[in-house]
């Protein structure tokens, strides 16, 4: 093969030529660049054949007078002296020997600097009245969370159309040769992702997020008792870079009751009794948390403090539905004596019960 065609010069070519035609090739076609490509090879071995022949003034002239011998007998090697192989396949913006190496060896530290990073958790407090905590339903909140910019779509950039990087042609990575080694590192013109450099998005000013408030539509079960956390998936924090969203947390605070005390899934209430009502026993009314009618037995002879339980009229359990118990305790109230009629009854009665007796059978009793 004709070596001035083989190198792309003609044959009164200035050494300068043939040496910038050399190079350019050798950068394209050397065994480094293309590991394990036999033909690129190959071609390198005929491009460095036909530089070292036409390199040599003395060589150049024997190859044009026809003698294929020259001077050197054929048994010369060619080598690559008066070359620096430091320069990048990309040309003079390639970084120094010192770079590349100290990329390699930062490659197992560095986090990928453009990888998707997921949102953070939103928490919130979400206040209830007693009733409203028993019995659950739909509720309407306003929460304010960073959702992706509408703007660029969470990008970060202005939308434009995109254009392949210069620099490394689209790759987004810019390779280096060193003597026999080839190192690659992003291109830092393109951030490693081959495309032309965009403009900063205005509306987010290049954070991908922007602050919104959301109306929302949140589920609260049935019988959530103080301090229970609701989770709403994905309604926390957007992520960036393309990262998924954080989830919402509400935590739940139930407004205590005027009546009702809350023991797990039972409720406790005091109730009011007269005297006589202790006596003689009756049937006394009790407040339900549902608004359904509810009537207590009390027998003769009720002592204050004393306890009666009521099935299945309590909290609903938010695991499985099932109700507790209404626990109602009685209190002993007096009467206000408003007339001597009223009074007199009592010390009837006081005569008829004699105190000592009472405090004696609660004594045998002990």
């Amino acid at each position: 093969m004709d070596f001035y065609i083989l190198l792309g010069v003609d044959r009164g070519a200035t050494p300068g030529d043939i040496k910038r035609a050399f190079k350019r090739l050798a950068r394209r076609y050397h065994p480094d660049i293309n590991p394990g490509d036999r033909v690129a090879a190959q071609q390198f071995r005929q491009i460095a054949e036909a530089y070292e022949t036409l390199s040599d003034p003395d060589r150049r002239h024997h190859y044009d007078s026809g003698d294929a011998s020259g001077p050197l007998g054929g048994a010369e090697t060619f080598g690559f002296e008066g070359f620096d192989f430091s320069i990048s396949v990309n040309g003079a913006s390639a970084p120094t020997f010192g770079d590349l190496f100290a990329d390699v060896l930062s490659q197992r530290e560095s986090v990928q600097p453009h990888g998707p990073a997921p949102g953070a958790d939103l928490h919130q407090t979400l206040t209830l009245s007693f009733a409203e905590a028993m019995s659950g339903g739909d509720r309407q909140l306003v929460i304010t969370r960073q959702e992706r910019c509408q703007s660029c779509g969470g990008s970060g950039y202005q939308r434009a159309p995109e254009k392949s990087c210069l620099h490394c042609q689209g790759t987004g990575v810019l390779k280096a040769a060193r003597g026999h080694m080839v190192f690659s590192k992003p291109c830092d013109s393109c951030s490693g992702t081959g495309r032309h450099a965009r403009s900063r998005c205005l509306g987010c000013d290049g954070q991908q997020l922007e602050t919104r408030a959301e109306s929302l539509l949140v589920r609260v079960p049935a019988g959530v008792a103080d301090g229970a956390r609701i989770r709403v998936p994905a309604k926390g924090h957007a992520g960036r870079n393309g990262g998924g969203c954080g989830d919402l947390y509400l935590t739940v605070r139930v407004e205590p009751h005027p009546l009702f005390r809350r023991d797990g899934d039972d409720l406790h209430i005091l109730v009011p009794i007269a005297i006589h009502e202790a006596a003689l026993g009756a049937r006394v009314a009790v407040p339900s948390i549902d608004g359904q009618a509810a009537r207590v037995r009390v027998p003769p002879g009720t002592q204050s403090g004393q306890r009666f339980r009521l099935r299945e009229r309590g909290v609903p359990s938010p695991r499985d539905g099932r109700r507790g118990d209404l626990i109602v305790e009685v209190q002993l109230v007096l009467p206000d004596l408003l007339d001597e009629r009223s009074k007199e009854l009592l010390r009837e009665f006081g005569r008829i019960n004699a105190a000592d007796d009472v405090r004696r059978h609660l004594t045998a009793a002990g």
